[in-house]
């Protein structure tokens, strides 16, 4: 191995980090660290150097990149944002840096300069000798494969809490995910993702009519990130829901029209309210409109964009009867808690829909 090579890292988030070694790896020429998946001590490291007033996913962030250094990582990658977001990286590579980390920090913020050109000089960094043609083309295969990730997930939590066999979906899932980790080209991402297609269909299951239907909504970060939310899409299936999120990073960032979006919900907001503020309450109407059985919004403590939308939420319920169950997360947030208000909400549409 070339010892030359910088060793990347980025903060877990969900599984799109196979993505971004993916994208390090075969356009870059760079050695990507894939630290170990968040655990509550990685929040708990997180919380420690954090300001108390910064939302969950700051210190989450935190916490992954100092498993990142301590994993051997040398380079750090913080993504930009909309909200907070895009001040995390500057106050978080002071934190580091006053923890004494050596290592290289490219704050994407730094270069969004309304010019996509300037990204190519925060890659430069990495992979200096890396053609633009090349970054083109793998760039174009590491959005397939996120698009894949994000579908073949979708399918895995409406479905899997109906398998006749426990643990099929889950097993195909895990092998997709392994799949993708491993993929050295397109082909090989094309072909895993005909395989999980193929496996998720053969899966035999039993779907009443009746089912429950719960649409999952809120902040980017917390409502994607099965660690931020304690499971929360597995939780709802386990009980026998078909659980529908929208919120993805293929959505959000390559599929997103947020002024047709706008126009579809300007009967409940006439002005945009923040990054994923619109893209919710679109969520929720849409969700309504359909007759789903429930919406559950999830959210980080101190999310001000998601505090702000919540009326307009309880209008969208009023208005279409559909129950909603908001979800506020912090470091302090415990399973026991989140499953106590989960089965009460399994119970009351559940009666509901019952009654109807």
């Amino acid at each position: 191995m070339n010892q030359n090579k910088k060793k990347v890292a980025f903060p877990i988030f969900s599984h799109y980090n196979l993505c971004i070694k993916y994208f390090i790896e075969k356009a870059l020429d760079a050695e990507y660290i894939m630290q170990p998946p968040m655990t509550n001590r990685t929040l708990d490291i997180g919380s420690r150097y954090s300001p108390d007033s910064v939302c969950t996913p700051f210190k989450s962030t935190l916490g992954s990149m100092i498993d990142a250094l301590e994993a051997g990582a040398d380079t750090l990658i913080m993504t930009l944002g909309l909200c907070r977001l895009g001040y995390y990286g500057e106050l978080q590579e002071k934190i580091l840096r006053d923890l004494e980390y050596s290592f290289d920090y490219i704050n994407l913020s730094e270069y969004s300069t309304g010019n996509p050109k300037d990204y190519l000089k925060a890659l430069r960094r990495i992979g200096p000798k890396a053609s633009t043609a090349k970054i083109a083309r793998v760039a174009t295969e590491t959005l397939k494969m996120m698009s894949y990730l994000d579908e073949i997930e979708s399918e895995y939590y409406k479905n899997c809490g109906f398998e006749i066999h426990h643990g099929d979906y889950k097993a195909a899932w895990k092998k997709f995910l392994i799949s993708m980790e491993t993929a050295d080209s397109l082909r090989d991402i094309e072909d895993a993702y005909k395989t999980a297609r193929k496996e998720f269909s053969a899966i035999p299951v039993n779907k009443p009519e009746t089912t429950l239907r719960v649409g999952v909504i809120g902040e980017y970060f917390t409502s994607v990130d099965a660690f931020s939310n304690l499971n929360l899409e597995q939780k709802l299936a386990d009980m026998g829901i078909e659980v529908h999120r929208w919120m993805s990073v293929t959505n959000r960032n390559l599929h997103y029209h947020g002024k047709t979006l706008s126009i579809e919900i300007n009967d409940y907001c006439a002005y945009e309210m923040g990054p994923t503020s619109t893209a919710n309450i679109w969520c929720a109407k849409h969700y309504a409109s359909l007759g789903f059985d429930g919406i559950i919004h999830a959210k980080s403590a101190g999310c001000t964009p998601e505090i702000d939308i919540m009326p307009v939420l309880q209008n969208i319920s009023y208005d279409y009867k559909i129950p909603i169950l908001y979800l506020t997360y912090d470091s302090q947030t415990s399973d026991t808690g989140l499953d106590t208000r989960l089965e009460a909400f399994y119970d009351m549409i559940y009666m509901r829909k019952k009654a109807v």
